[in-house]
């Protein structure tokens, strides 16, 4: 008898104040969403880390007058370098380019698509260089240090720093969705906050019945902590149907070219599965303790 007291109590204060119900659960959906948008975005950005780091090579470019007159690497000077940097802790491979390989690999490959630019391209436009990959992207340094500075050497170009920028944007997206989701946070718990008190002052002459006829504080606050659960839970559901309905009819199609250039990670419908559990978690944990503080500081009786 008291467990169905207390839901048909939940049910007729959701009932009561169906307008601002409706508004906080709409509110906490929007906050949900948009947090669970910026944790696939975290997710994304660590597997495109690891995608670009295992792509991530160190170029040595050599000077013009090595890449002028030893297009073998047959010379001292180039075979020095070739046979150290092989020596190398964490070197993985070194293949050396020449001016016409540079060319090849940049209208083959770089200006593929760009027909206009890769028709621009001449051997005189690329100097020789050494492509090292390493085992720990980490240790540029020590090539950097090692053979920056070594007779032949013109510059020494990292494509980490290249990658570094990329996950600069995607930082940038995650911290925008995050800021957003506390602004849209704050609006819910206010939402929250409002629904208890008008809750509790709407039911306030019932509560005092049941009070006097020694019911405990706890079982007469309760419904008003339940409403505001259900509510955020309604909230946390429409959340993530909201993300798999996104993902699966807007995002996927806007990123369908990024994906196949493999350029970022792919966001998988077990990635907004995973996220689901920590959005439910917060929307209701956030719910209950905001109605609980509410009841504790506005409802005293």
């Amino acid at each position: 008898m008291r467990a169905s007291f207390i839901f048909s109590e939940v049910l007729t204060g959701l009932r009561r104040n169906v307008t601002m119900t409706i508004a906080m659960i709409l509110t906490t959906a929007i906050s949900l969403g948009l947090f669970g948008s910026g944790l696939l975005v975290v997710q994304m950005a660590g597997k495109t880390q690891q995608i670009f780091l295992d792509r991530v090579e160190v170029q040595i470019f050599l000077t013009d007058d090595i890449s002028t007159s030893d297009p073998d690497c047959e010379g001292e000077i180039c075979k020095t370098l070739r046979t150290e940097l092989e020596e190398t802790p964490s070197v993985v491979s070194v293949e050396y380019l020449n001016r016409d390989d540079a060319v090849k690999d940049a209208t083959e490959r770089v200006f593929k698509d760009q027909p206009e630019l890769a028709a621009l391209v001449s051997p005189d436009s690329f100097p020789a260089s050494f492509k090292v990959k390493l085992s720990d992207p980490e240790r540029f340094g020590v090539i950097n240090e090692k053979f920056g500075t070594r007779p032949g050497v013109e510059s020494v170009l990292n494509q980490r720093e290249l990658v570094e920028r990329l996950f600069s944007v995607l930082n940038g997206v995650r911290n925008a969705a995050f800021a957003i989701a506390i602004v849209q946070a704050v609006a819910a718990i206010l939402l929250i906050a409002n629904m208890v008190q008008i809750a509790a002052f709407t039911r306030r002459t019932e509560v005092g019945i049941m009070r006097l006829v020694g019911a405990t504080r706890w079982y007469t606050q309760l419904p008003f902590l339940l409403e505001a659960v259900v509510a955020a839970l309604v909230g946390a559901v429409l959340a993530i149907v909201g993300l798999f309905t996104a993902k699966n009819m807007f995002i996927d199609d806007v990123l369908a070219d990024v994906y196949e250039a493999n350029i970022v990670a792919r966001i998988s419908n077990s990635d907004v599965l995973f996220v689901s559990p920590v959005l439910v978690l917060v929307g209701v944990g956030m719910a209950a303790v905001t109605a609980y503080v509410t009841l504790r500081l506005y409802v005293r009786e």
